[in-house]
C-alpha cells in the first residue's frame, strides 16, 4: 500500500544540476523523516541524504554543499536537488523512510554523470 515513486533522473554532464522527487502514497510524509540513498555500479548502497520531520537535512560529507533535500508535505514529495555533478554521483538513487513497523523503499531512479 504504501508507495515511493523516484523520478527525475537522466544523464547530466559533469558540473550539470538535476533535481529528483519522490511521491509518497498510503502514507502522509509529514510524520517522518525523509532519506535519499544511492548505489553505484558494483557498490555498497550508501546514506546521501535526510531531511527530518521539521525540515532540518543532514547530508553525506561527498555531497555536502552540492546537495539540498528538502520536503514540501502538501504535495506528498521529497526532493534532491543536485549541482555541481561529479562522475562519481553517477549510481541509483533511492527514497527512503522508515514508518517504524517497516522500512520503505521506492524503485529507484538512474543518475548518470558522464561527458
Amino acid at each position: 500500500q504504501v508507495q515511493l515513486v523516484e523520478s527525475g533522473g537522466g544523464l547530466v554532464q559533469p558540473g550539470g544540476s538535476l533535481r529528483l522527487s519522490c511521491v509518497a502514497s498510503g502514507i502522509s510524509i509529514v510524520f517522518y523523516a525523509m532519506d535519499w540513498y544511492r548505489q553505484a555500479p558494483g557498490k555498497q548502497r550508501e546514506f546521501v541524504a535526510r531531511v527530518g520531520r521539521t525540515g532540518s537535512p543532514t547530508y553525506t560529507e561527498s555531497v555536502r554543499g552540492r546537495f539540498t533535500i528538502f520536503r514540501d508535505n502538501a504535495k506528498n514529495t521529497v526532493y534532491l536537488e543536485m549541482s555541481g555533478l561529479k562522475v562519481e554521483d553517477t549510481g541509483v538513487y533511492y527514497c527512503s523512510t522508515n514508518t517504524g513497523a517497516t522500512e520503505h523503499w521506492g524503485q529507484g531512479t538512474q543518475v548518470t554523470v558522464s561527458a
